[in-house]
Parts: structure tokens; sequence; C-alpha cells
């Protein structure tokens, strides 16, 4: 099959997400992957006003071996204009895609280039796939746009030959959005069990000179202002319990407030921070972890949503302690290695007392075991066959 997959996120520097472990996935079985993507980060960029269209070929993030070409229309970096740019720029890319790559499916995970792509996909009698892994529109930056942006999303729904959700809590937001129930499916995250080794555990952990009677709690990911990972700093720097220890890895809003802290908390030794590494690196980063942790805020953007990585922690045989969102209950209930902390300020204490209770081990027994089922080749297997029913 030649798919072509229309997004509003930057595939190179953002994730891997759901996508770039089926896509390329699919590319090594022989598909042809083309990806249209937009740089969302920009303003973290010191680039030029006008971005130039770009191609890069042979690409891969997550699968070694995989084999995806990104194309990235020109835009403008300029709040407004950027959107605005992107209505036309990424118009006339999927028009050119259609015309010259001829796909045999069109797989959306924005907001307005999906709408632009379901249009053209009728048009041509293409089906389209939407695929959803968030509340799109609680995304936007803008809140003005936010408005526009959700209807815009529910259209999507409704027009969309097939729905899919990467899990329970996101089908139902998808139905309540307008989406056909008969036309809904969910296609979970995935793990790839054989890349967490109890080796690379002492090899990370000596790197940053954490002895082995220390308890490490672990984060990855954008350190977004809602993370929660403030909170769980001060109380940290409030506990006085020198054996526990925070590991950060990852980038982004946080990151010099959690320095401050850091600095002026005295918690050189107990707060940990390392920026980006390649995908490959981060299993290593989670098997020094004891405890996993998503301390985020119960804000919108969250409620719903199952992060992947939390996937990833439960895969490396790690509990993982969380702030009660419904999107985790429903998706992992509260027997399965996932802990429920009442809020950020309150992450902490209950890695405490999990710690005191010794079920450090049991609890990440529970978490590997629920994920057991959940590999990436089978997870492909059924979403290939998605696409192929509906081609």
């Amino acid at each position: 099959m030649r798919i072509l997959v229309v997004q509003e996120s930057d595939w190179m520097e953002v994730g891997p997400h759901q996508s770039h472990h089926l896509m390329e996935r699919l590319s090594q079985r022989g598909h042809e992957i083309h990806v249209i993507d937009f740089e969302i980060r920009w303003r973290s960029h010191k680039s030029a006003f006008f971005s130039r269209r770009k191609v890069i070929r042979n690409y891969y993030k997550a699968v070694e071996g995989g084999n995806v070409t990104v194309i990235r229309p020109p835009f403008i970096r300029a709040p407004i204009l950027d959107y605005a740019s992107l209505v036309f720029s990424h118009r006339g890319e999927i028009e050119k895609q259609v015309k010259e790559f001829q796909p045999d499916a069109i797989v959306g995970f924005g907001i307005l280039n999906a709408n632009m792509a379901i249009r053209l996909a009728k048009k041509h009698g293409i089906p389209f796939f939407y695929y959803i892994i968030d509340e799109l529109h609680r995304l936007v930056p803008e809140k003005p746009l936010r408005v526009v942006a959700r209807i815009v999303e529910s259209w999507n729904m409704e027009a969309a030959d097939v729905v899919i959700s990467i899990n329970e809590g996101l089908r139902e937001y998808t139905i309540r959005m307008g989406a056909d129930p008969d036309k809904t499916e969910v296609i979970r995250a995935g793990v790839d069990l054989e890349a967490f080794n109890l080796d690379d555990r002492k090899a990370i952990r000596a790197k940053y000179g954490i002895q082995d009677d220390e308890t490490v709690l672990f984060f990855m990911g954008w350190l977004y202002e809602f993370s929660g990972l403030k909170e769980v700093a001060m109380a940290l720097a409030k506990d006085g319990n020198p054996k526990i220890k925070l590991l950060i890895l990852g980038r982004g809003d946080l990151w010099d407030a959690l320095q401050e802290i850091r600095r002026d908390h005295g918690l050189k030794d107990k707060l940990i921070m390392e920026t980006w590494v390649p995908y490959p690196e981060v299993p290593k980063y989670i098997m020094a972890a004891d405890i996993c942790i998503l301390p985020a805020y119960k804000n919108e953007i969250m409620m719903n949503i199952v992060p992947i990585k939390i996937y990833e922690y439960m895969a490396a045989g790690k509990p993982v302690l969380a702030t009660s969102l419904p999107g985790l209950v429903k998706e992992f209930g509260e027997t399965n290695g996932v802990l429920y902390a009442g809020s950020s300020e309150t992450v902490l204490d209950k890695a405490i007392e999990l710690i005191e209770m010794g079920n450090i081990g049991s609890e990440g027994e529970k978490a590997r075991n629920f994920v057991k089922p959940l590999r990436w080749d089978k997870l492909t297997d059924i979403f290939q066959q998605t696409l192929s029913r509906g081609c």
C-alpha cells in the first residue's frame, strides 16, 4: 500500500508516538509511507521568518530500518500566520501527493490538514482514517482558536471513513464529538519487551552516581507547565530522605524552573536532569528507575489521554505512580501496576508509601504482565488489517 500521513506536529522532533511505531513498521513490510508534517515548536528555534519546503527521505525515529519520506511544506514563522500559511501550503502539498504519490489510504493525526485531506480523499475516492491520540483542539496554543479547532475536529470525525483511538476513553470522546460508533475502533499503544535489559540499569545508575540502596523516581517527556514536576521537586526538597532521587529525561517549558528549584533548594544530588537522548537509549534510563511517575495536573488536556510512555514504563517492569486521571483509570484499572495519587503534590507521599510497603517489585511485575500482549508487531498487524479493509 501507499499511505499518506498528514499531521500538524513535528515528525522528527516530537515523539516517537504511535504514528512513528506503526508507520515505520509498515515501511519495513514494503509499504510506502509519505508524511506531511509541521514544525509545531518553531517558537523555540532561531530560524528564518519564512520556512521553505523540505523533503527528508529514508527517515526513521522509533524503528531501525524504517523508511519514511517526510515532507514539510513551507510556512511563515509567526503567530496566527503560521496556521494561515499552513492552510494554503498543506492543501497544495496534499493535492500534489494525491496526484503524484497516488495513495491507497490517507491517515490523519491533525485538525486543519486532516480536514483538507478528508475533502480531497472524498473527491478522489481514497479512504480516510482519522487516528486520535489526543483531544486535539485542546492542544491549540491560542485560546481564541480552540473553539474553531473543536468545530473542525468534530466535522472531521463525522466525515472520516474510520476513526481510530489509542484508548477507550478517547474512543468515547470521538463519539461525543460526532463519530459514528460503528466506524470507531481502538488500537492501543504497543511495547517492545526485548528493549529492556537489566544490565543497562547498572550502567545508567553508575553514570549519575546512584547507589544500589537509593530509590529513583523517573519521568521522561516534554516538560509541560502542567506536568506536575514542580510540585514533585518541591516535595522532594521538603522531604529529608536522602535515599530518594528524581531523574528527569526531557526538555520543555519547565526546564529552567526545575533547574532553579534544584539550585535554590540544594537538590544537586536528589534532582537529576538530562536532556533528550537518542530513542534507542531511552529504555536504559527507564531500567535505571524504580518507580515511574506521571504527576500531571487534572486538566482538560490530560483527562482522557494515555501517553505511550506509560506502556514503556510498564514493559520495563516498573510500577507507575500517576495522578488519578480518568483515561488512565479506565485503561489500566487499579490492580495492574498503575497506582494513583490525588494530586501532583501527593505523588511523592504515595511513592514513599510504596517504598515502605516493599511492593515496588510486585507492582512492577503486574505492570509488565498487563502489557505483554501489546507487542508492536501484533498491533501493526491489526492496523494493517484495518487499512486493508478500508481500501
